[in-house]
């Protein structure tokens, strides 16, 4: 795949990467390397190089789907003077008569004025208004102009209220709670940005339906409940350690008050000495036990307890951002409508003014003309503000998203790890505690192997003799 061409569909600072390439929507940059992970290297026409995430970029499979540069037609293209061609920021080629304003997608003949189709395909583009399309966009746009708008969701063509351009956008683009999705149907399936590693930043975009209720959730709400609901299943683990933690005290309590009971205290002998050493045992596993239940605090309990004690201010400060910048791009949308509006009304206006000088022609109504005309400029100019503004808040959330969500996974590694490592702990702690315990009975053992019955008689008749005179019979 190296050496092909592709399209950036969204901007990238080139940021979040020690040696990414900056680049806004629309660009065409050629592929240099293409390796696994989600991030490819690529060269921009001014020779810059750089990697950027696989999924901003769009491949362009076939060499004729790589446009000429904005305004400039093939060496063998001669154009009828006062034509000149532009490209919408989808790709697509387009004409506009400098003198009279006219539109077309097709390419004019080398006769002037008369484009190379009938008449019927002039008007698949918006007509123009004082140098503007009625979608707002203008009717002679620098090459710069292109690179603005970041995302081919909201092509410029699709601002107006009527036109085809309109309609062929809009069944490219869905709208869900204010934000423009590529429609699946016509947008083939993008590449995720970590491919196989079932990732945050790849699967949390769009809503889901509530189960609990008839509303929605948003795809960042509900990684952000499982990062709650990790610290409350750490929180619980602390809590069942510390109830094991008890039941290790109590149990060590038991086991030293009964080392001291004094229940056969007088056995005798190398019993008796065993007997001794049992009740030994039980004071030395006491012991045991304490130590390991001071363990469990300090190196599982209290670790678990304390990891991220920030954790919750930390998730708020995170939902609130992303819950900003979706409130911001909400705002956008609605401006954007409102200008959508406002620009149709006005052509309207225009319209109307336009029908009443061709009936009676006057001063007052060429004067109405221009200024319905100046006000159909100016709200072409400002539907144009607006969807910048609105794609630059969208291009500020997604890339806010992308960072949020990596973070959030980050974060849930690392939680799952450091309950691991700390249940391995307890797990080696067990051990060490079996194997002390099982030092505390080894001397019980060696000294029951040393009971012998016949010595202990014999000692004990040493000491507790009386006499080895027996009674004889009595004679008469």
């Amino acid at each position: 795949m190296a050496g092909a061409r592709c399209r950036t569909l969204y901007p990238f600072s080139g940021e979040r990467h020690s040696q990414g390439l900056r680049f806004a929507a629309g660009e065409l940059l050629t592929l240099l390397q293409v390796p696994d992970g989600g991030w490819w290297e690529g060269e921009k026409d001014d020779g810059l190089r750089g990697w950027f995430p696989a999924s901003y970029v769009q491949l362009l499979e076939k060499p004729g789907m790589v446009p000429p540069p904005p305004g400039e037609e093939s060496q063998t293209v001669i154009l009828p003077p006062g034509w000149h061609s532009y490209l919408s920021p989808q790709g697509r080629r387009y004409y506009v008569n400098t003198t009279t304003n006219e539109t077309t997608w097709e390419r004019p003949s080398s006769s002037p004025g008369i484009s190379a189709s009938p008449g019927p395909h002039r008007s698949s583009l918006p007509p123009t208004v004082n140098g503007y399309h009625a979608s707002g966009t203008p009717a002679h746009p620098p090459e710069t102009a292109h690179m603005s708008l970041r995302k081919s969701t909201v092509d410029s063509q699709n601002l107006g209220s009527s036109s085809p351009g309109k309609k062929q956008s809009k069944e490219n683009t869905i709208t869900i709670n204010c934000v423009t999705f590529p429609h699946p149907d016509t947008m083939p399936e993008q590449q995720l940005l970590k491919p196989t590693e079932w990732s945050y930043c790849d699967y949390f975009w769009a809503d889901k339906k509530d189960p609990q209720g008839n509303g929605t959730v948003a795809g960042f709400e509900l990684l952000l409940q499982k990062q709650l609901k990790g610290k409350q299943m750490q929180k619980e683990m602390s809590e069942f350690i510390r109830e094991r933690i008890k039941i290790e005290e109590e149990y060590a309590k038991n086991l030293a008050k009964l080392s001291q009971n004094s229940l056969a205290a007088q056995e005798e002998g190398s019993l008796g000495e065993a007997w001794a050493q049992v009740k030994k045992s039980l004071a030395d596993e006491a012991e045991v036990h304490l130590k390991f239940s001071a363990k469990l605090h300090s190196e599982v309990e209290k670790p678990l307890m304390n990891f991220r004690e920030n954790f919750k201010k930390d998730m708020k400060k995170c939902d609130h951002h992303i819950a900003d910048l979706r409130k911001q791009l909400a705002s956008r949308y609605a401006s954007v409508e409102k200008a959508r509006k406002a620009l149709t009304e006005r052509q309207k206006d225009l319209e109307m003014k336009t029908q009443q000088l061709e009936i009676k022609l006057s001063n007052k109504t060429e004067e109405d003309i221009k200024k319905a005309r100046r006000k159909s400029t100016q709200a072409g100019d400002d539907l144009m503000r607006c969807v910048d503004l609105y794609n630059q808040a969208q291009s500020k959330w997604f890339e806010e998203m992308v960072t949020t969500t990596l973070e959030l996974e980050r974060l849930e590694v690392e939680r799952v790890e450091m309950i691991r490592q700390h249940l391995c702990q307890y797990t080696q702690l067990r051990h060490e505690t079996d194997m002390f315990n099982q030092s505390t009975v080894e001397p019980v053992d060696q000294l029951l192997r040393k009971v012998d019955p016949a010595k202990d008689r014999e000692l004990w008749v040493r000491e507790h003799k009386t006499g080895n005179i027996r009674p004889v019979d009595m004679e008469i």
